[in-house]
């Protein structure tokens, strides 16, 4: 790090910052509903947005300041085995185009707002929409605060805030003040805000990456002598770790954690609420279709990201905090003011997240918790109120996290929420295709993948501390089992499938089902979206029973 503030890359990024910050408020009167005390307008914008903004909203929130942050940090850290997010992202689009548009076509249908509301009109049980609601809380919590993580280091390479010494609420007023400013614009607008901030955020990244790809290899004297080095430096010590690095390419016995990573977090991806929410906001099934066509653009995107962990080994940047790997080769390599505009991706590449996130667990909690638990009779004004404040203590509980915790431990709980997101799988996705789980079995296979995941998870260590530090497991006798993820995700569908055909025999009463056969396909649901109005949960046609 330099040893004083980067005016020049300041005054950029501050610039784009109050660009972001006019949109977000302008946002409020773009597209401007009939009726804005309503959770379908300010928590999905209206259910209207066509291809490209759905596109840049699920790109929004998918590829966030942590992935910006962290996908070349791993390759800084931890070689190869860093690019397991390009085959997961590549795996998830053939998923995600299989169940999306009927996710999308049964929620437009009844009014359903979040995969909870699903889960409970599906099978007919509070319970389980609690636990699913829960889970999306829960694993989005330390998601959010690491979007903070990720505007936090970009303050810290431009040496904004003060050194270590430095009195806590100055050192951190850059960061309250870009929540503050977050937070205002988020209760304004809702989801039209992050729509619209997408647009300049991902335009931004694209920008960045292009030049970076071009200009530093030509100042490092091309790729081969990127790679020659980091293959070099990959046989030292690491300055993250302390350990030594390895080969460029993973070791065979790290392959299968490798694939099972991949394959976990292609499953896990489209789980959490602000992917979901993101989705619904489109206004058809056709534009979700033709979105996920062209979301593997992101993909080459992020194929390209990763190139630039070897790039700052081999620009020699010694940190030893690898989030700060990339904003420190920026900061060495790019003149001032463009490592200001790559400063302001950064940011901005949190902000839209962010706010996606925050939303989408407030729906959760208003839809799922607070309708459904304590206040019944919530008109659609109130619901929307609660959202807003909900919205508010769940960035508030983010900054908490950041501002008291280790840093790495917040990356380690975000790699647990995606252990917990994935127990969420078997109904939501196994429900939009089959009803024949009974709904007691999936609360109890729920159960179990959670407690062992976290359990698991727990009894991994880290290089800086004893517990929660990683995302495989290796039992004595066995062998590595690969990601706890997907081990625990195994745990879950096997507890489901042999509980159910248990219920079953025994004739457990099993819940109403409000959906029917013709709400999962495009021409019905469409055609009844246009022919009435959208129904509120709980007052969908004759239910289907069983």
């Amino acid at each position: 790090m330099t040893g004083g503030v980067n005016g020049v890359a300041l005054a950029v990024f501050a610039l784009f910052f109050l660009l972001v910050t006019v949109m977000g408020f302008l946002a409020a009167r773009w597209r401007r509903p009939g009726d804005e005390h309503s959770l379908d307008e300010w928590g999905l914008g209206g259910r209207s947005f066509g291809t490209w903004v759905t596109w840049f909203l699920l790109g929004g929130d998918v590829y966030t300041a942590y992935t910006f942050v962290a996908v070349p940090a791993a390759t800084y850290a931890a070689r190869a085995a860093g690019f397991f997010a390009v085959p997961y992202t590549i795996l998830v689009y053939p998923l995600i185009f299989t169940f999306l548009p009927r996710l999308w076509s049964v929620c437009h249908r009844h009014g359903y707002v979040t995969t909870a509301d699903f889960v409970r009109g599906r099978f007919g049980s509070k319970g389980l929409s609690l636990a699913v609601a829960f889970t999306g809380i829960l694993a989005t919590m330390p998601y959010i605060a690491l979007q903070l993580v990720g505007i936090q280091a970009v303050l810290d390479v431009m040496g904004v805030g003060g050194g270590e010494n430095t009195n806590w609420f100055i050192k951190d007023l850059p960061l309250l003040i870009a929540f503050g400013v977050l937070a205002a614009y988020t209760y304004s607008s809702g989801l039209r805000a992050p729509a619209m901030i997408a647009f300049v955020k991902d335009t931004l990244i694209y920008l960045v990456i292009v030049v970076a790809i071009i200009y530093i290899p030509i100042k490092l004297g091309g790729f081969d002598d990127i790679f020659a080095k980091a293959g070099e430096a990959y046989s030292q010590t690491s300055p993250v770790t302390g350990k030594l690095r390895g080969a460029l390419v993973s070791a065979p016995d790290a392959q299968w954690t490798y694939a099972t990573l991949a394959l976990a977090s292609a499953m896990a991806m489209f789980m959490y609420p602000h992917s979901i929410t993101a989705t619904l906001s489109s206004r058809s099934r056709g534009v979700i279709r033709r979105s996920t066509t062209v979301m593997p653009l992101y993909t080459l995107m992020l194929g390209l990201l990763a190139l630039l962990g070897f790039m700052a080994i081999a620009a020699g940047v010694k940190v030893t905090n690898g989030q700060l790997a990339i904003p420190q080769l920026f900061e060495n390599l790019f003149p001032d003011w463009f490592a200001g505009v790559a400063f302001a991706a950064i940011g901005i590449g949190a902000l839209v997240p962010a706010a996606i996130m925050s939303i989408a667990a407030a729906n959760l909690f208003t839809r799922n918790i607070y309708k459904d638990f304590i206040k019944p009779d919530a008109t659609p004004a109130q619901e929307t109120k609660v959202s807003k404040i909900v919205s508010l203590l769940v960035k508030v509980g983010a900054l908490a996290f950041v501002l008291t915790m280790d840093k790495t431990v917040a990356i380690n709980f975000q790699l647990l929420g995606g252990i917990w997101i994935l127990q969420t799988f078997p109904s939501l996705v196994g429900g939009l295709f089959t009803r024949w789980p009974h709904r007691w079995a999936l609360l109890t296979g729920w159960a179990a993948g959670m407690i062992y995941g976290t359990l698991a998870a727990y009894g991994v260590a880290s290089p800086t501390q004893d517990h929660f530090g990683g995302s495989s497991k290796e039992i004595p006798g066995i062998g590595e089992i690969g990601y706890i993820g997907l081990t625990a995700f195994v745990l879950n569908v096997v507890v489901t499938v042999i509980l159910t055909f248990a219920l079953k025999a025994f004739k457990a009463p099993d819940g109403i089902d409000a959906t029917s056969p013709s709400d999962y396909t495009a021409d019905a649901a469409e055609a009844g979206a246009k022919a009435a109005p959208t129904l509120r949960p709980g007052t969908s046609p004759a239910p289907n029973p069983g």
